[in-house]
């Protein structure tokens, strides 16, 4: 279980869980979302019915995750990235939370590649955004990394795999987004490239019988992703558990 950081509140208590649970093979990950660097309340319930929260405003402190990721229960940069769904409605104030967001990412990115640790990529409706930043410093560019809950075109999911990137599927790929192929974008990507994930507690699959994701549902996706691949589900789960493994870097 990789239990992940938003910010830095919960970037330590992701951490103190995984030395609750080390025994049960529990690791963390720590980051500042880009959500989280200003203040705001955010309500897709619509969507989600847990999707309903408050982002903190954090000013990024890269030495408060760095004294973080030292932990070897740390295995992961992330969540970071862009979110350019979420901005402010003022034309200004969106271009400053971008620039934001831009060097939030750059100075994480930066650590990850000190710690030579892998990273966990949150992106909407700004894979430009960090496919152009990567290519623009390519000192930047981490060893590993996933697209998390990948949700774009065909052109953007080739970018990330151009860098060697691993892709994440979730719940989303049960949802009609408009514009959106999931089938065909999971045909597309190499088995050796997925990673299953829940995004947990959020995107529980239609057939999860409670609202709140856990990943007992990882069986649901991965069901899904071996019939549109055309591969047995016993390899599907061979594969997707050693990508797993060497993305952590885990014996």
């Amino acid at each position: 279980v990789l239990v992940v950081g938003a910010e830095f509140k919960t970037s330590k208590r992701a951490l103190e869980i995984a030395k609750k649970y080390k025994d049960y093979f529990f690791f963390s990950a720590v980051g500042l979302h880009p959500l989280h660097l200003f203040y705001q309340e955010i309500d897709e319930t619509k969507e989600d019915p847990q999707l309903k929260f408050e982002t903190s405003g954090e000013s990024l402190d890269i030495s408060n995750y760095e004294s973080l990721a030292k932990s070897n229960l740390v295995k992961a940069i992330g969540e970071i990235g862009l979110d350019y769904y979420h901005l402010p409605k003022s034309k200004k104030e969106r271009k400053k939370a971008k620039e934001l967001q831009k060097e939030a990412l750059k100075e994480q990115l930066k650590l990850a590649k000190k710690l030579n640790l892998p990273v966990i990529f949150h992106c909407r409706l700004a894979h430009k955004g960090i496919l152009n930043l990567l290519k623009e410093n390519p000192d930047l560019v981490p060893e590993k990394a996933v697209a998390h809950s990948f949700v774009g075109s065909l052109e953007e999911l080739k970018g990330y795999l151009d860098f060697g990137f691993f892709i994440g599927f979730n719940g989303i790929i049960f949802k009609k987004i408009s514009g959106i192929d999931f089938k065909a974008l999971i045909r597309f990507t190499p088995s050796n490239k997925i990673l299953l994930e829940t995004d947990s507690p959020y995107l529980s699959p239609p057939q999860a019988k409670e609202v709140r994701n856990t990943p007992l549902n990882l069986k649901y996706i991965a069901e899904a992703l071996a019939e549109i691949k055309g591969v047995p589900l016993s390899k599907l789960k061979e594969v997707t558990l050693e990508n797993s493994f060497s993305f952590l870097d885990l014996a």
